[in-house]
């Protein structure tokens, strides 16, 4: 039977402070003020004296009485819209199959539909969504209400103007929501793609039992993988996957299935040459009793609470014989003493080939370094896997973020509570992973396993980085498969020569930066403005496209045109990427930093604006481009904005533009902000006065790069005289003083 609107309640959707804001384009003290000043401004309904909750309908009838029309972006417009229907509704999974089929509509197209009156526009928006219903899972022939009107024109409007994958999330999101889904994440997609690139490339047919929003199965047909099985216990996260594949890989062939993999596995007979996972952490409650004698527990019985070890037996059960599997695994799985005898007997099979570990905030949970474990089947009278490759990728993150490049390895070298899944409702941790190089990442990562896999027995070694381990080495009463412990650099790898040199290097250049530092310090004689602070008259960033004042462009994001392939072009020329905005650093990128169809290349006095933030993010947002950045080209999840120089200053119009309060106001999202350019405002001044807020905004981003450039150097000067006197390669001073640095100066009293 074709799934019936259910009977409306009376909606009661609230929305806090910040999402008044988004909706009128304005910032959050602007709302306050207008709580404070307007007696007919809407009452709180719900939350609490300090986190207030407001009747959505009751703040879009004032908005509208004072002339506010809506600023919202087409996201935050179909959240709100969704909103307003109230719980309980399931217009949200009646929605999915009509973003499948919207998405092979022109905007032309889907313009004419949402102008439709309300019947004829549920008319055709049903007629639509049945083109595509067997595609997607317990997604039954559906039926809209007169009163979905306004949700599906907000649907249309998103899949216009943000894409389907945009529209596709926000779905999800709500579903998710209403639903008791709890810790559901979505794999960040540089992390997918070093995942798939870790699979051999004639890896064609692919499961992901696990698969969440599809994260994972989409870069695996980026990789060229046309046989996808996907298979995740939500319905919502199967259809969202469903769709997602329909969207990103239409060549594809791919089936889709809901349920518990563990408990009733939908692909019993079905062995593929690959399988990607990203599966529930800590899942107590996985089958332990009941599927204790279980075929697919061929490497021993996982325990109780090591749902993980269930997970990575059930995807080798899977495999065809020398077949792969990646998976993303917890650190604490690899010495745990629960685990250690299936652990053992995965190593001594030669079933565990690779242990990759990665930096903190590459995906959720945010707070620990998840892995990378690659598995490879055994095949019938295989023994040439004699080692285990671990990569410290860990390592390599962190002295990137600190402006180095492992100097000691380089120089100095002679050679949760409930289950966590995969696929969110939020692209929080897509977006924590932005300002990662994941360019740099996992070119060492793949260049290290294309190493040991091309000639293993020739294989040499990275002290600090990677390592190849003999499984002998492994197999002892802990069998601890963690990468820091196996690859970090001996005393057998160090020349204290080399040590030495870059010790005195290191010190030359941190005492010229802290020489810097002290220019970038000197104080100017900031001035206060008044008795109360100035008050702006402001226009949007969309005011001033349209006054011709500033041109805004943009870099596509990944996924929204051409996926077929190997995805990026070949390049020369640098790439500009939303890290080295960050971090404050030259252009970094390279070819996989930007989309094929979406070239942009930079020029001098240019602002840039990071398009994706974590939630607290206290890097830098914006940019002005100068000559070491002009001819670079655009990367990824970075807007444009091209200032006429005569009507603004770029140095003032970044200054105001990245101002914390600017950004919240513009952008969706709490653990991960999107931010819409159109939204930011700046203040009207005259050109004379913005030159002098851009001098001032200069100085404060030179003292920004100062400051982090100095702690890098610290850090990294730091770091190698420790593993230099504890390695045995340096000698402490023959004056004990000489160590102890100049003299401080006393402080001064308060």
């Amino acid at each position: 039977m074709p799934q019936q609107p259910p009977a409306r309640a009376a909606a009661s959707a609230h929305v806090t402070a910040a999402e008044i804001s988004r909706i009128a384009g304005v910032t959050r003290a602007t709302v306050s003020n207008w709580r404070r000043r307007h007696d007919d401004f809407p009452a709180p309904t719900a939350g609490t004296e300090t986190s207030p909750l407001y009747d959505l309908p009751a703040v879009q009838a004032w908005l509208r009485g004072r002339g506010h029309t809506s600023a919202a972006s087409p996201t935050e417009e179909l959240r709100t819209a969704l909103r307003l229907l109230g719980p309980g509704t399931g217009v949200a999974a009646r929605l999915f199959p009509l973003v499948a089929a919207a998405s092979r509509r022109t905007p032309e197209e889907l313009t004419e539909l949402a102008a439709a009156p309300g019947d004829r526009l549920i008319t055709r928006a049903e007629k639509t969504a049945r083109e595509l219903p067997a595609a997607v899972p317990k997604a039954d022939p559906v039926r809209y209400g007169p009163g979905d009107a306004d949700a599906v024109r907000a649907l249309l409007a998103c899949v216009r103007e943000a894409g389907p994958q945009a529209a596709v999330d926000v779905l999800a999101e709500r579903e998710l929501d209403e639903g008791t889904a709890s810790g559901v994440y979505q794999t960040p997609e540089g992390l997918a793609l070093l995942m798939a690139g870790l699979l051999p490339p004639d890896a064609s047919r692919v499961l992901d039992p696990a698969c969440g929003s599809g994260t994972l199965l989409a870069a695996a047909a980026r990789q060229g993988a046309r046989e996808l099985f996907g298979q995740d216990s939500l319905p919502v996260q199967g259809q969202r996957t469903a769709v997602r594949l329909l969207l990103a890989a239409p060549e594809a062939e791919a089936a889709i299935r809901v349920g518990d993999s563990l408990r009733d596995d939908a692909f019993p007979d079905v062995t593929v040459d690959a399988v990607l996972c990203n599966p529930p952490f800590a899942d107590r409650d996985w089958g332990h009793d009941e599927l204790a004698y279980d075929p697919r527990w061929a490497y021993g019985l996982p325990p109780r609470f090591e749902s993980e070890l269930a997970w990575v037996q059930h995807a080798l059960a899977h495999l065809e014989p020398g077949g792969h599997a990646v998976m993303l695994l917890p650190p604490a799985l690899a010495f745990r003493s629960s685990g250690r005898r299936v652990r053992a007997e995965l190593v001594r099979a030669g079933a565990l080939r690779a242990v990759v570990s990665l930096p903190a905030r590459a995906a959720y949970p945010l707070h620990i370094g998840l892995q990378i474990w690659v598995f490879q089947r055994p095949e019938p009278g295989s023994s040439d896997r004699t080692a285990v490759l671990f990569v410290d990728g860990e390592g390599e993150q962190r002295d990137g973020a600190a402006g180095t490049s492992s100097a000691t390895a380089d120089a100095g070298t002679r050679g949760g509570s409930r289950p966590r899944r995969s696929g969110s409702s939020s692209s929080a941790a897509s977006s924590a992973a932005t300002s990662f190089d994941w360019t740099g990442l996992t070119e060492r990562v793949l260049g290290q396993w294309a190493s040991f896999t091309t000639a293993p027995d020739t294989y040499a070694d990275e002290p600090g980085v990677a390592r190849a381990v003999p499984l002998v080495d492994l197999l002892d009463d802990v069998v601890d498969v963690t990468p820091a412990r196996h690859v970090r650099a001996i005393a057998a790898d160090i020349d204290p020569a080399a040590l030495a040199r870059r010790v005195d290097d290191l010190h030359g250049d941190l005492a010229e930066q802290v020489t810097a530092l002290a220019a970038a310090s000197v104080r100017v004689g900031w001035r206060p403005s008044g008795a109360s602070a100035r008050e702006w008259r402001t226009a949007t960033v969309s005011d001033l496209a349209r006054g011709g004042a500033l041109t805004v462009l943009r870099a596509a994001t990944p996924g929204t045109r051409g996926s077929k392939g190997s995805g990026a072009p070949a390049v020369e020329r640098p790439v500009l990427a939303a890290r080295d905005i960050a971090a404050g650093d030259p252009p970094s990128g390279t070819a996989g930093d930007i989309h094929a169809d979406a070239v942009q290349t930079v020029a001098a006095g240019d602002v840039l604006i990071r398009a994706v933030a974590g939630g607290g993010d206290a890097a830098a947002m914006t940019r002005v481009a100068d000559d070491g950045d002009a001819g670079a080209l655009l990367g990824q999840h970075i807007h444009l904005l091209r200032p006429d120089p005569a009507r603004l200053d770029p140095w003032f119009l970044a200054g105001f533009l990245g101002a914390e309060d600017n950004i919240a106001s513009a952008s969706t999202g709490s653990s991960l902000v999107h931010v819409t350019p159109g939204r930011l405002r700046v203040p009207l001044l005259p050109l004379e006065e913005q030159r002098r807020y851009g001098a001032a905004f200069r100085r404060v981003h030179e003292l920004r790069s100062a400051v982090r450039r100095t702690a890098g150097l610290a850090a990294d000067t730091a770091a190698t005289l420790t593993t230099g006197l504890t390695a045995g390669a340096l000698l402490p001073p023959d004056d004990p003083d000489a160590s102890a640095g100049p003299e401080l100066p006393e402080s001064r009293s308060a």
